[in-house]
């Protein structure tokens, strides 16, 4: 065995690779080349008969395996690119310059959140959670802690929904200020990369102030948040909301209007809203096609129904309607964080259940009952209810969903995230099909992938 093959050998990933166009089965070819989707779950009769139509039609097919194998080449994009943003594997088979066929190749981050999740107390497990998606984590903290108050039966107070709520827009628009900085990179804007982190900056710097750091915060919990807002927080977010604001018409007049972004952009990567919908893509993917799906408004949580804010929506499905979504959703989120402000109550931050909620810091230097209950909370956690339940929200890359089944104990029985990230990278092989390998960079960015949810 030569050194080359020796060291394919050892690098493969098996059967997720790519085979070489002979080798590939006629149903795993149509799998590969999205000719299996469907809008609707057809009968065992109408598959066994289209899988007999396909193997009828690929043995008809003249024998052109070696004029094909001579013709086309597999090629390699990733782990390393910077365009992947991320471990991502792209495994492409490309004819000159076309795309035939594209397979993600995933599991180079894989952390096992999901059971270390059921190996860690309720208490502990936002800690866990936040680190999946690191550029939204505090929706992340969000969608578990609803779906373990859903098992307790706790309904918390409304600042402290108030709170959540406007955490989680602060993470989204500067979650899209990252997708503005990376995605113009990608395509040739260094300026709109410095400025997206500037921006981004602001919110950063709200964030370790109300929660000590700037990523990854712990501080959406079980029962309600860590703590209250800081002293001032209203001038902060107002300051946050006028300079962002601002900076999007400056985004606008840098990008949109581009002759340039608008070519590598406008009716490139396009996916139908029936494949969409079949691939069960969401976020601003589904809504670039002209579906208004958003959980904020169509399964409304925390407080969005007693707020005013657009689902925006796209026409064509290409890149630009997903650039064009992402940059007025920012302004989408500034306007509901406005009304945030004008509404935010007054209360607690959290529920005054001792069952829930560990004793306020102060108490523990002057009771002993104080400091025993903290010390229980924290090393033996509470009880959950037995049962099962399933919460999603809307998070910045689409639906974000937790699956949580307790068997009474203080830690989850079993732990399952809906990572859009990873959903919605089934759509890249669609998306890239009769593309150019220079189009594979714009559209996976738009795509906006974190790999720490899709390798969870």
């Amino acid at each position: 065995m030569s050194d080359i093959d020796l060291l394919a050998s050892t690098t493969s990933e098996a059967s997720q690779e790519m085979q070489s166009r002979p080798q590939v089965l006629a149903k795993e070819l149509g799998r590969e080349t999205g000719a299996v989707l469907r809008g609707r779950n057809p009968e065992p009769e109408e598959i066994a008969t289209a899988l007999i139509g396909v193997e009828e039609a690929v043995a008809a097919e003249p024998d052109r395996s070696e004029e094909i194998e001579s013709e086309t080449m597999i090629i390699n994009m990733g782990p390393q690119h910077p365009s992947t943003h991320g471990v991502l594997r792209l495994m492409m088979e490309l004819d000159g310059e076309t795309i035939l066929r594209t397979k993600p190749v995933i599991g180079y981050l894989h952390t096992g959140m999901e059971k270390t999740g059921e190996e860690l107390m309720y208490v502990q497990g936002a800690t866990n959670v936040t680190r999946m998606d690191y550029l939204s984590p505090l929706n992340n903290e969000l969608v578990f802690c609803l779906c373990t108050e859903a098992l307790l039966g706790v309904e918390i107070p409304p600042r402290a929904v108030w709170i959540r709520m406007l955490m989680s827009e602060l993470n989204r628009v500067s979650s899209h200020l990252m997708w503005m900085a990376t995605n113009g990179m990608d395509l040739g804007s260094t300026s709109m990369m410095i400025y997206g982190f500037r921006e981004r900056e602001l919110v950063l710097g709200f964030f370790e102030k109300t929660t000590g750091l700037r990523m990854n915060h712990n501080y959406m919990r079980p029962g309600g948040v860590a703590a209250d807002l800081p002293d001032g927080w209203e001038e902060d977010v107002d300051l946050i909301c006028d300079n962002v604001l601002k900076r999007t018409a400056e985004y606008d007049e840098l990008l949109t209007g581009q002759p340039i972004l608008r070519e590598r952009l406008e009716g490139v990567g396009v996916i139908t809203a029936e494949e969409a919908l079949s691939l069960s893509v969401t976020g601003p993917i589904l809504r670039s096609t002209g579906v208004p799906w958003d959980l904020r408004k169509t399964m409304p949580y925390l407080a969005y129904d007693k707020v005013d804010f657009d689902v925006l929506v796209g026409t064509y499905g290409d890149n630009f309607d997903r650039y064009a979504i992402r940059l007025n959703e920012i302004r989408e989120s500034i306007r509901i964080i406005r009304q945030i402000l004008e509404k935010m109550p007054s209360g607690d931050y959290r529920v005054q259940d001792r069952k829930v909620t560990p004793p306020p810091r102060a108490r523990i230097d002057e009771s002993m009952e104080a400091l025993i209950h903290h010390f229980k909370m924290f090393t033996e956690g509470f009880r959950v209810p037995e049962g099962e339940a399933y919460v999603a929200i809307e998070s910045p890359r689409g639906e974000l969903g937790c699956y949580m089944v307790s068997d009474g104990s203080a830690k989850p029985y079993r732990m399952h995230i809906r990572g859009p990230s990873f959903v919605n990278l089934q759509a890249v092989p669609v998306m890239l099909q009769g593309g150019l390998v220079a189009d594979a960079v714009a559209t996976t960015s738009s795509v906006d992938p974190v790999m720490g949810e899709v390798d969870r």
